[in-house]
């Protein structure tokens, strides 16, 4: 058995955990407390992937961009504690409200991730809950200015220029990687932007940030988008300008694995 998560090598035939660097899940699940209601937040079978592989019961999942929940709902079906933070405050007060779990903590706040003051109160959850440090990060961060969240300046969506995008980013992860136990997993989801006749790769420099700040990476998986909403609604207006165009059409988000080594 790994020492960082409770699966028994002794069924691993019957594990449901994915070891391909290829995902694709048929649909988005929707069961239990998920819904699709806010539009960017991924779907609960990557985060469920997430827990199962890299922690076990009654550890600690950190999430810096919990939007809407699927990270908070996941941990309490899996025993899991979680401490979230968004800028919203009411993701955060509808979140919270549906939070039954009485076996684990569920803490969560209408904070900055950017600042340094936002992980000074996560340090002091810990210390109530008589922990030092989280098992598992997880991060799902706006894709830049292409949707915005907000009319916060603070949030990331909507920051003007990708240098300062990937500056308040990196604080994320320098803050993230303090609170992370050592020898344990960080995950990014991301996926490349095409605005403007524009095509930025978000995912590679996500990557890069992470690796100037000491994280070992493990592993990048390609998880396919086909079934996405926005594929659904608009794939064959993207198709036709990809056609017309040089560009071709995103249909994927990357997947980082990094360990805290």
């Amino acid at each position: 058995m790994p020492d960082f998560n409770d699966l028994n090598l002794k069924n691993w035939k019957e594990s449901k955990i994915i070891t391909d660097t290829f995902w694709y899940f048929p649909k988005r699940e929707k069961k239990g407390k998920h819904s699709n209601f806010y539009h960017g937040n991924f779907i609960p079978q990557i985060v469920r992937q997430f827990i199962l592989r890299y922690t076990k019961r009654n550890e600690t999942i950190f999430d810096p961009f919990l939007g809407g929940g699927t990270t908070a709902y996941e941990a309490e079906n899996l025993q899991r504690n979680c401490i979230g933070i968004d800028l919203k405050d009411d993701l955060i007060k509808t979140i919270q409200e549906n939070i039954t779990t009485k076996d684990n903590f569920i803490e969560l706040l209408s904070v900055d991730s950017t600042q340094k003051e936002t992980y000074q109160k996560v340090n002091k959850i810990l210390e109530k809950h008589k922990q030092k440090k989280v098992q598992l990060v997880i991060l799902h961060p706006p894709y830049w200015n292409l949707i915005r969240f907000s009319d916060n300046k603070k949030d990331l969506s909507n920051i003007q220029t990708m240098n300062e995008f990937f500056n308040k980013f990196s604080d994320v992860v320098k803050y993230s990687k303090e609170l992370l136990e050592k020898n344990r997993y960080l995950a990014i989801v991301i996926m490349d932007m095409f605005k403007d006749n524009k095509f930025y790769p978000l995912g590679f420099h996500c990557m890069t940030t992470a690796i100037k700040q000491g994280l070992e990476l493990r592993g990048i998986i390609v998880k396919s988008m086909k079934n996405s909403r926005g594929s659904i609604k608009y794939g064959a207006s993207w198709r036709y300008k990809a056609l017309e165009s040089d560009h071709f059409v995103s249909n994927h988000e990357y997947i980082f694995i990094f360990k805290n080594s």
